[in-house]
């Protein structure tokens, strides 16, 4: 798993003193909840055939009310966001004026409120950011800590919140309130089938015992981090960098897609950088999975080098085990490496998943026009 030195100090979830609850390995951003509960593989076989309910209580939840909080959000993040419907979603980003990302954050409009939940170690930062941002505008954040995040995935995924009464929400980032505070919502990824509950954090253990006892399994962040590599959805400062822009880990999209930056929408800080490369270039790096060597003397970690014939060539994000594809990673590499390039991640051979390389056959609108002028 990832090792992340500057990982803010979270309390443990109430969570850990359930039975067979192992914590996650220290100093990672996990580390304030259930790494798994004794079977990690079963777990993950659980969370694509079944059901299986995730700890995420650490996720930093913060509040936004006022009623220009959507259009002054609108324009200090990359997604469009001026309009969205209540009982939406929204994958968004905070760039800095190179488009460099960041802070990666949900976003649910609901009921006058903007719930925003984004990694425990980049939360205050955010929060910082946004209250600095908003002058005269009536927008008011706060932390909103009184919510906790459950993650619920799988096949039966909707047969254990109708289970427990909690409406089932029809579309990717529709959400709904729940009884008593909080809502749910359908999130594209990790898997095939998966729900945020934004519970209250009074609550967090009933809610969690309601949906084991309606049939989830009990899984760990183990079973979300291999889930999530296999979609191959970036996590911010795992598998990214300082340098990282949004078109090099698959954050480019509409409200609608999967993608947290907008591409017809007005001005924000970074832009430019985001539309040059759009219009006339290529990112210099794309994020990949690679296949580890699972019999090699130990095991990669985050930020270790991925080399090839000695050279340097990209950067290991997220390692973790995952029951079918074994040990994966994932990775920023050099756009230009071949899929079939013999690689090196730490003390590990590794190797491109042909599948996982973005495909760059589309013309850009800015490309075509240069093209043009130029007589080709």
């Amino acid at each position: 798993m990832e090792d992340v030195s500057d990982t803010a100090v979270i309390a443990p979830s109430p969570l850990l003193t359930f039975p067979d609850a192992v914590p996650s390995p220290e100093n990672t951003p996990d580390s304030a909840v259930a790494w798994h509960y004794g079977n990690p593989f079963g777990e993950q076989r659980d969370a694509v055939s079944n059901a299986a309910v995730i700890d995420r209580s650490h996720r930093f939840v913060i509040a936004i009310s006022g009623e220009e909080r959507l259009t002054w959000l609108n324009t200090i993040s990359s997604q469009l966001v001026s309009n969205l419907p209540d009982g939406h979603s929204a994958e968004n980003l905070s760039l800095d004026v190179n488009g460099r990302v960041e802070h990666h954050f949900v976003q649910t409009d609901l009921d006058g409120v903007t719930w925003i939940d984004t990694e425990a170690a980049h939360g205050s930062d955010l929060l910082s950011f946004l209250k600095k941002m908003v002058f005269w505008s009536k927008a008011e954040p706060r932390e909103g800590s009184e919510l906790a995040v459950l993650s619920l995935l799988g096949a039966e995924a909707e047969a254990v919140l109708a289970a427990v009464g909690v409406p089932v929400p029809a579309e990717v980032y529709d959400a709904a309130p729940l009884t008593g505070g909080g809502f749910v919502r359908r999130m594209p990824w990790p898997g095939r089938n998966a729900f945020d509950l934004l519970v209250p954090r009074a609550a967090l253990t009933e809610w969690f015992t309601r949906l084991r006892d309606a049939g989830a399994s009990p899984a760990g962040t183990w079973t979300y981090e291999a889930l999530r590599v296999e979609s191959i959805r970036p996590r911010v400062g795992v598998d990214t960098d300082e340098k990282t822009i949004p078109h090099e880990v698959r954050w480019i999209g509409g409200v609608t897609e999967l993608g947290a930056v907008h591409l017809e929408k007005g001005c924000y800080r970074g832009q430019e950088t985001v539309a040059r490369v759009h219009n006339l270039g290529r990112p210099p790096r794309h994020l990949v999975l690679l296949h580890l060597d699972g019999s090699a003397d130990g095991r990669p970690a985050t930020g270790d080098a991925v080399t090839a014939g000695g050279r340097t060539i990209g950067r290991l994000g997220t390692v973790v085990d995952h029951f079918e594809l074994g040990p994966v990673a994932l990775a920023l590499v050099k756009r230009t490496v071949p899929a079939g390039t013999e690689l090196t991640a730490g003390p590990c051979a590794a190797s491109i998943d042909p599948d996982s390389i973005p495909d760059y056959d589309d013309v850009q609108a800015g490309r075509a026009a240069v093209d043009r002028l130029r007589g080709r």
